[in-house]
């Protein structure tokens, strides 16, 4: 797969991971909040042709204005009818990341516009805050939260996943590049205690 950095990495502001992947469509997956992330990608790569979106929860999207304003880039996500969207991912759409394709998986709970981004091909996923390493799950007592909703979509990610995937970059802490799907395992069964 493309390389991946987390430009976020070491920032101590309220913010998510923003995963930069470059490659054939360097693209960043999710923008952060409440750092510098245009020098960040400039040091990079130098170059950015989209931004995607797990979902537009503030600490997700903070970031997006200036980047765009930088890089004269679109904005997907699944909610075309947010400000910042620009082109909207379905449920089953594919979207080019790097040098794979991925295919947008939606996963309400957390937020009704949260996406998961896998790629079977590249045995990677982008999970957002729906799951997290070690059997964590995003929080459901924000406005659009709903625990069953989010229960429903992990059973949905396990479904979607196999075996052979190999590296999961969740929206914070740290990547799982361990045997991810039994965090998602184990998050499904936290989620449902």
């Amino acid at each position: 797969m493309s390389t991946v950095r987390n430009i976020a990495q070491g920032v101590h502001s309220f913010t998510s991971n923003a995963f930069l992947v470059d490659g054939e469509r360097t693209v960043l997956v999710d923008a952060g909040n409440d750092f510098n992330a245009v020098e960040r990608i400039e040091a990079a790569t130098g170059r950015l042709d989209a931004i995607v979106l797990t979902h537009t929860h503030p600490d997700h999207i903070g970031n997006v204005a200036s980047i765009v304003n930088a890089f004269d880039v679109d904005v997907w996500g699944f909610d075309p009818d947010h400000e910042l969207v620009d082109r909207a991912l379905a449920d089953g759409d594919r979207v080019e990341i790097g040098d794979s394709t991925f295919r947008a998986l939606h996963t309400p709970g957390h937020k009704n516009d949260h996406l998961c981004l896998y790629s079977r091909s590249a045995s990677a996923l982008f999970a957002g805050d729906l799951v997290f390493a070690n059997g964590g799950f995003g929080r459901t007592d924000l406005p659009e939260g709903d625990r069953s909703l989010l229960i429903e979509s992990i059973d949905y990610l396990l479904s979607e996943v196999d075996e052979s995937l190999s590296t999961m970059y969740v929206g914070h802490g740290p990547t799982v590049d361990t045997n991810p799907r039994h965090h998602i395992e184990l998050a499904l069964q936290a989620a449902r205690f």
